[in-house]
């Protein structure tokens, strides 16, 4: 809407308008419109490619399905009326019966015998037909639309091209998530609320960045005796520490916000480098007291708190380092979160002086602590470098100031240095001139010249040219894979290696591509490739979706979620790193654990203290592969019931690589009995009755009754719970005997787990699957399926190694072009 007259126009036209860059960010906008302005013509291809397809739908669909009423609520009559393009909704049709026929699921078997001569040409026909329309409407509009950076991307890249180190993805909503990505091209929207919250990022970044360079941050030091971190005197009721024979103490309670530390208060934003001196009182029989630290406001009307870490203190004072972001304002809570730990109770729900030592109530002992404020994103002289490069600065109280001789074509010779970063690749003298013309109309002496520059690089970092992935239809150019290769495996811009590749143009062989490859994965940022991939890949960003219920989970916390995500990141990083087998996503003989996530599972171990390490489960055959790890048992149910069919269609898609298509909207969601009554089998044992339901159910429902014997909270159980007279008792007994779609059968959840880890090609497949799924942020269609496959026979005598899987990937056909 375009505002009145009388009334200032939002900030975003104001400063587009100032820079002149309006029809640049117009440009912007349409790219990701879905207008067909460039639609091919394929309305021939209806009868000409699909041959004798359409008689076969007519002569084996149509009794069952045919109009709106249709069986399944799946009309075939409505696809052969309709037009056969890319983009059709008929195409999907037409996709799905191909589906359906290739793998035997129609025409249903009570419909008769099909012939198979008939059945192949129509397969044939049918394949031969989707491919050549999605080819063609790849070849002329690419196979993936308009892609902007997403929220993390943006921030590594700003960071990455001004040296500077920023929480900048908070500043913007969340995005929304495409079968678990945020990077899926046709789900970005862009508006001018997103202009908005982008030119409010830049901004907040090159302040910074000005700031830094100007030597205005400076670091600060923050030390505190046990006396300082102490702010409870005796007959006070706070909720800080008290000091305890010459400690800072914190005992094990649930008590709200108890154990902030209110000395520990920042001023300013920014990355803390934490030292805490600590030790155990009271410790439980293991020796040990497991601790959380967290950070916030630490006040009811603000009970938002950030995670920094667990740590394990022992009766022996040990010295702990973090390294954190905390947020203006907000200080620290550290305190015992081991909810098995035995809970101090006080009167008035008071924890402290006045209410009575606890007796036997372990706690924890805080010596000293520190905190120190860092700025790991680069130095000053590294800012200045990315911002000014070969200019000459001089000392000013006001800030940034150049040399009396700086010239109008020094800052020009910066502007074009600077874009040629930002947009990743070098950019035209078309490209470049609005920028250079800018300098030329305003500069007006060295005294202003640093407010001209800051105005021209805000303006580039608003350009398309660099929110937005410069591809165009075909092959990729080197620059073009530069960038996917990069953000695909480190989730930032190329580093000065891969560019200079780019620019020799090296990165049009396999052989180089894949040399890069292995280096990036070799590199300090694979760990952001791990996080980023696995959180979207599977969902392990919704760890904190749900909170299992405390009285039915009774040890289940905060350090164990948190002890979930490192079990599973640490896991797929030992399976990349030594390109171990895809089968092993479903069925291993170790995991990585720590000795409160080893007490969780149950599992004997000789880990000390809270180091990590690899652990056999040799002589544990119930855990192995991520449909054992609490993280994934965890995201896949609602805190307090299990449900096979979520976990099972879970399985499915991020694991097994079986398609399943979206319900009927005619059929109810099944509702576990609470009562415990009737079991989540009986339930569905009258689901699936209905014919619209069963065929999907073949493939649901065999991985979810496996996975019953975990719990909401990825613990094992032989056992379901009711609660009865304000108590859990067991219930009905887990039965997870089922058969495949295929009719393979298995009594136990190991059983179904060694079946499905035997069908590796296709856990291979899926994971590749979800690979180019990152990296190109489209999802797989119908003609990515023969790369898919030849992914897969590639990687074959190295036994599908996921290393193998990955630097096969890149080197596709579908991974080097639009």
């Amino acid at each position: 809407m375009i505002p009145c007259v009388d009334q200032p126009a939002p900030r975003w036209i104001r400063v587009l308008s100032d820079c002149r860059f309006v029809l640049v960010f117009l440009t912007a906008v349409l790219i990701t419109d879905h207008a067909h302005a460039t639609e091919p013509d394929l309305e021939s291809l209806n009868a000409s490619v699909l041959g004798d397809a359409p008689e076969f739908v007519r002569e084996n669909c149509l009794d069952c399905h045919d109009g709106p009423d249709a069986e399944g609520g799946f009309d075939a009559a409505s696809m052969l009326q309709a037009s056969f393009r890319a983009d059709s909704h008929a195409m999907h049709r037409w996709i799905r019966v191909f589906d359906r026929v290739n793998d035997g699921e129609m025409p249903p078997r009570d419909a008769g015998d099909l012939e198979p001569e008939s059945r192949e040409r129509f397969l044939n026909e049918t394949r031969q037909a989707i491919e050549v329309t999605l080819q063609a409407d790849h070849r002329d509009r690419g196979r993936v639309i308009a892609r902007r950076l997403t929220n993390d991307q943006l921030e590594r890249t700003l960071g990455g091209l001004l040296a500077i180190d920023l929480p900048l993805a908070r500043m913007i909503p969340e995005e929304t998530r495409v079968d678990g990505f945020t990077n899926i091209a046709a789900a970005q929207s862009m508006s001018h609320y997103h202009l908005d919250d982008h030119l409010r990022v830049v901004d907040h970044a090159l302040d910074f960045a000005w700031r830094k360079a100007s030597k205005e941050i400076q670091r600060s030091v923050m030390e505190l005796p046990a006396e300082r971190i102490a702010n409870k005197r005796e007959g006070q009721r706070n909720r800080d520490p008290e000091m305890r024979e010459g400690a800072a103490v914190i005992w094990s309670s649930s008590m709200a916000f108890y154990g902030r530390i209110s000395n520990s208060r920042v001023k300013r934003s920014g990355w803390y480098e934490i030292t805490l001196n600590a030790s155990a009182l009271n410790p439980p029989e293991s020796g040990s007291v497991w601790c959380s630290l967290r950070s916030g406001e630490c006040i009811s009307r603000a009970p938002l708190m950030f995670w920094i870490d667990s740590i394990e203190v022992t009766e022996q004072p040990r010295e702990f380092k973090f390294l954190t972001w905390i947020e203006d304002d907000h200080l620290l809570e550290i305190r015992p979160a081991d909810n098995t730990l035995r809970k101090a109770r006080f009167r008035n729900g008071q924890v402290g002086f006045g209410e009575g030592e606890p007796q036997k109530v372990p706690g924890i002992a805080m010596h000293s602590l520190r905190l120190e404020r860092v700025f790991p994103g680069g130095t000053t002289e590294q800012v200045r470098e990315r911002l000014f490069g070969d200019l000459k600065l001089k000392s000013s109280r006001k800030g940034i100031a150049f040399g009396r001789n700086t010239t109008a074509e020094d800052l020009k010779r910066e502007v074009t240095r600077f874009a040629a970063a930002a947009f990743r690749t070098e950019p035209t003298a078309e490209r470049i001139q609005p920028y250079l013309d800018w300098i030329d109309e305003r500069f007006d002496g060295a005294s202003q010249a640093p407010d001209l520059l800051k105005q021209v690089y805000r303006a580039i970092l608003c350009s398309p040219r660099f929110m937005f992935f410069e591809e165009q239809p075909g092959r990729l150019s080197s620059h073009a894979i530069a960038n996917r290769l990069s953000y695909c495996l480190t989730g930032r811009p190329p580093d000065e290696l891969l560019r200079q590749a780019a620019d020799a143009g090296e990165l049009q062989s396999s052989e180089a591509i894949v040399a890069h490859a292995r280096r990036l994965l070799d590199g300090p940022h694979f760990d952001s490739f791990i996080n980023e991939f696995t959180d979207q890949w599977l969902d392990l960003a919704d760890i904190d979706f749900t909170e299992p219920d405390r009285r039915m989970f009774r040890e289940y916390d905060l350090v164990v979620q948190n002890a979930f995500l490192e079990e599973t990141r640490r896991f797929i990083t030992t399976l990349i790193q030594e390109n171990r087998s895809a089968r092993q996503l479903v069925d291993a003989e170790f995991t990585w654990l720590n000795g409160r996530l080893a007490d969780y599972y149950g599992i004997d171990s000789e880990l000390e203290t809270s180091e990590w390490g690899k652990v056999s489960l040799a002589d544990h055959p119930h855990r192995g592969g991520l449909l054992t790890h609490g993280s994934i048992l965890k995201v896949t149910a609602n805190g307090t019931n299990t449900s096979p069919v979520l976990r099972g269609v879970w399985v499915c898609d991020r694991l097994l690589g079986i398609p399943i298509p979206e319900p009927p909207a005619n059929v109810p969601a099944i509702e576990p009995d609470i009562r415990g009554a009737t079991t989540v089998r009986q339930i569905l044992e009258k689901h699936r009755a209905q014919s619209e339901c069963a065929s999907c159910h073949a493939r649901i429902d065999p991985p979810g009754f496996a996975l019953e014997h975990f719990d909401a909270a990825g613990r094992y159980r032989d056992f379901y719970l009711t609660r009865a007279n304000g108590k859990y008792k067991n219930a009905a007994k887990v039965d997870s005997a089922y058969q495949l779609a295929d009719g393979r059968e298995f009594d136990s959840f190991t059983e179904f787990r060694e079946l499905a880890a035997s069908d590796v090609e296709n856990v291979a497949r899926n994971f590749a699957a979800k690979l180019m799924v990152h990296a190109t942020g489209r999802e797989i269609t119908f003609a990515d399926r023969k790369v898919l496959d030849e992914i897969v026979e590639a990687t074959r005598e190295k036994q599908f190694g996921l290393r193998s899987l990955i630097e096969a990937v890149v080197v596709s056909d579908t991974f080097l072009t639009k």
